[in-house]
């Protein structure tokens, strides 16, 4: 038995066993949180780039542009969550993992040294365009991956809070895109030089970071899942196998819809939400982003310790049922006031609900599925929910911004939770039938 899975079944007094496992843990999250810091990035700075790509005199129009190549990242996601899925539940997780952390190194490396549309015209945001295709394929293979990986290191009694640390490293990943902004903005560069060269050195950041993770990934080992399952994976195409399973696929469609739209809108758009329509200044919107992502992080472990308690339906039912009754309210309340304070506060409070979707919907998802096809399961139909839905959520918040109908978002992001609340309320409780040890 090698030593990252010993460790995930060693008894809880074992404290060498339990810093194993910790490692392993940590290793297994850590290029998580740089290819999500990678993704970030782009969001983070659309505000000071979107110009050099998409000149005019409308910086909505701006934004919406940039925010339509930020979707066309997700729109590849599937491709991604099934190339590196068959790998994963085929090859290992190991090989999975350092194969996607290396394709994201090389995307961020390539927004880094892009011209700009002032120098080769239309062939900039085409350019920009096939840099977050690449991440786009890179972040769809991780998610499946590294979710499959932490549930299957993590021991049973406490599968919910080890595996809400992917949620943890990939808002921490946000965070650190905020810091670097942050320090930028504040520091070292005007804002001035943010918007005519100083936007790009987030991305060199993140491809040097990325090359870190890589090296660290070379010392994962496989989990006794995936080593007892492997004669069994190779017989039979995973995407094949996948097919076997109709109605787990539509649970992940489904439980997974209405928690990434509230995830992408209280992350990637909240900050030109703060920009554009609370009418924040920079280092406000910064601030206040920044904050509300902290709390955020530290909810993460704390409702996966409470699903592991409860169970996993309790915590999914207070997401869908708080998410239906308050988005619209707390989005009004959030549009009206002129307070950073406030902002924040009112922001928390959504991240009160949403952290009951983001800290186990992993484990969730990998409760459902058999070793042999557990990666694949994971990380397929979820790419394809989050291209729908996640991925769109900040472009269709800013259509309706620029035809004058905002509020219009408030009732659409309702409705698509109020949807994942019918599954959330139907569908068995994984943590007590888990699929976790099947092999098949």
């Amino acid at each position: 038995m090698n030593a990252t899975t010993h460790a995930a079944r060693a008894p809880h007094g074992d404290r060498a066993d339990m810093r194993r496992r910790l490692k392993a843990i940590f290793i297994g999250s850590v290029g998580n949180l740089v290819e999500w810091y990678d993704f970030y990035a782009y969001a983070a700075f659309a505000l000071y780039f979107a110009h050099s790509f998409f000149p005019s005199q409308n910086p909505v129009v701006e934004q919406l542009n940039a925010a339509v190549l930020f979707a066309i990242g997700f729109i590849v996601r599937p491709i991604g969550g099934w190339l590196f899925g068959h790998m994963a539940d085929s090859y290992g997780r190991r090989n999975a993992l350092m194969l996607s952390v290396l394709l994201m190194c090389f995307g961020s490396l390539m927004i880094a040294v892009l011209p700009t549309y002032a120098s080769i015209g239309l062939a900039a945001p085409a350019f920009l365009g096939l840099a977050r295709i690449i991440q786009g394929l890179s972040l769809g293979g991780e998610y499946g991956t590294s979710a499959t990986y932490l549930t299957e290191v993590a021991d049973e009694k406490n599968r919910g809070f080890y595996s809400s640390f992917q949620y943890v490293t990939l808002i921490g990943g946000q965070l650190c895109a905020i810091a670097v902004l942050l320090l930028l903005q504040q520091v070292f560069l005007t804002s001035e030089e943010l918007r005519a060269w100083g936007w790009r050195i987030p991305f060199v950041i993140g491809a040097l970071l990325a090359l870190i993770a890589l090296i660290m990934r070379r010392n994962l080992l496989e989990t006794d899942d995936f080593v007892a399952a492997k004669p069994v994976a190779r017989r039979e195409n995973p995407l094949k196998a996948l097919m076997k399973y109709p109605r787990e696929v539509a649970l992940v469609v489904g439980l997974t819809m209405g928690g990434t739209t509230a995830f992408y809108t209280y992350t990637t758009y909240m900050q030109k939400f703060l920009k554009l329509s609370v009418g924040l200044s920079d280092i406000k919107t910064t601030l206040v982003t920044g904050a509300s992502l902290v709390f955020a992080l530290i909810l993460q472990p704390i409702y996966g310790a409470i699903s592991d308690r409860i169970g996993r339906k309790w915590v999914l039912t207070w997401f869908g049922v708080m998410g239906t009754l308050c988005t619209i309210p707390l989005l009004y309340a959030l549009q009206a006031t002129t307070s950073a304070l406030m902002a924040f506060l009112l922001i928390a409070g959504a991240w009160m609900i949403v952290a009951g979707y983001t800290s186990i919907n992993a484990v969730v998802k990998a409760e459902l599925f058999p070793t042999k096809v557990r990666a694949t399961g994971v990380g397929l139909p979820y790419a394809i929910t989050v291209s729908i839905f996640g991925g769109t959520a900040e472009s269709i918040a800013l259509w309706f911004k620029s035809i004058g109908r905002e509020t219009w978002f408030y009732y659409y992001l309702t409705a698509v939770i109020a949807i994942s609340l019918i599954v959330y309320v139907t569908m068995r409780d994984t943590k007590h039938q888990s699929a976790i040890g099947r092999h098949e």
